[in-house]
């Protein structure tokens, strides 16, 4: 399609939404009055919500969801969405639909000038396939932690990550090609003193926003860096005699939050939770009861300022919230 003709398409999407959702007219209508066919406007409204040109937002103060969606953010001082998913989908079809509605979401948070941080995992690829364009300017995506292992670099997979997020909103981005987890923790502190590197750290610094889904040892759909070559039979009895409960961007941390004497964490290439507690908006998406303890040592630890949800899940956590 030309330009003119792209144009010419979105003009047409937008007077088809302003009369259906605006001004109540039926698609016949709109046909008629566009002098087009009903499939025609069918497929113009459907690019208009497909391309971001409409918002829709569904608000109810009355339901079951929105009460929880209140005490959940009494309880945490965190911003909350809560997707609504029936009981009975699977677990990878409940994150798909989760990160569906964040992908979507996400259009509410990310502007132009803003240095956006982005941790792999099941979680953001899921976001990463089902992005809404939005055309900025001035975006930078940076990459929070390093990917690579004994088996890959990690660059194909985390690249193509930040390839979609930086595409849909017309940004630029910057990769951490560094590994997940050093042998060695003298490594990664010489590693940390090179410009190069102190280069990405300082983007990250910087961040507004930073996105992540929650790693768990217990998640039904499992976490990437469980199951990706990233840790070994000795870091999986170091992480059970830490009393680990989850992690974001591959650093670790326990049910109460505490993360720092956590020994793989001397090895880990993600950001230290005081750094990332500076960035002004941390959304954390979760889906999948099996991670509220993962969520709940997360919440403790102060690492997410707004959380992306199941219905399901929230439910959960709010019945093991301890009493007060």
């Amino acid at each position: 399609m030309t330009d003119a003709g792209a144009g010419d398409k979105v003009r047409d999407a937008l007077t088809a939404a302003h009369l259906y959702y605006l001004q109540d007219l039926t698609m016949d209508a709109i046909a008629h009055e566009m002098h087009t066919s009903r499939s025609s406007i069918s497929r113009l409204l459907s690019f208009a919500r497909n391309t971001g040109l409409v918002d829709i937002q569904i608000r109810s103060p009355l339901d079951r969801t929105a009460q929880l969606q209140r005490d959940i953010q009494e309880a945490h001082g965190i911003a909350v969405n809560i997707v609504p998913v029936p009981e009975s989908t699977s677990d990878i079809d409940r994150l798909e639909r989760v990160c569906l509605s964040a992908a979507r979401i996400l259009d509410r948070y990310i502007d132009s000038n803003m240095i956006v941080g982005l941790a792999w995992g099941s979680t953001v690829t899921a976001i990463s396939r089902h992005l809404v364009p939005k055309e900025l300017h001035d975006v930078e995506f940076v990459q929070l932690n390093g990917a690579g292992n004994n088996l890959t670099t990690g660059i194909v997979y985390a690249s193509e990550i930040l390839r979609r997020f930086a595409d849909a909103f017309s940004a630029t981005s910057q990769q951490f090609p560094v590994p997940a987890f050093f042998d060695d923790p003298a490594t990664k502190q010489a590693l940390w003193r090179e410009r190069g590197t102190r280069r990405v750290l300082d983007i990250q610094a910087r961040m507004d926003v930073a996105l992540f889904g929650l790693g768990s040892p217990f998640a039904v759909v499992p976490s990437h860096v469980y199951i990706g070559g990233y840790l070994d039979k000795e870091d999986y009895e170091s992480l059970e005699a830490a009393g680990v409960v989850g992690d974001v961007a591959t650093v670790f941390y326990r049910a109460d939050g505490s993360y720092r004497d956590i020994p793989l964490n001397a090895r880990a290439t993600g950001p230290d939770f005081d750094m990332l507690r500076r960035t002004p908006r941390r959304i954390a998406v979760v889906a999948g009861a099996s991670k509220v303890p993962s969520l709940r040592g997360a919440l403790a630890a102060g690492l997410i300022t707004d959380l992306i949800v199941d219905e399901a899940t929230a439910r959960v956590l709010m019945e093991q919230e301890p009493a007060a």
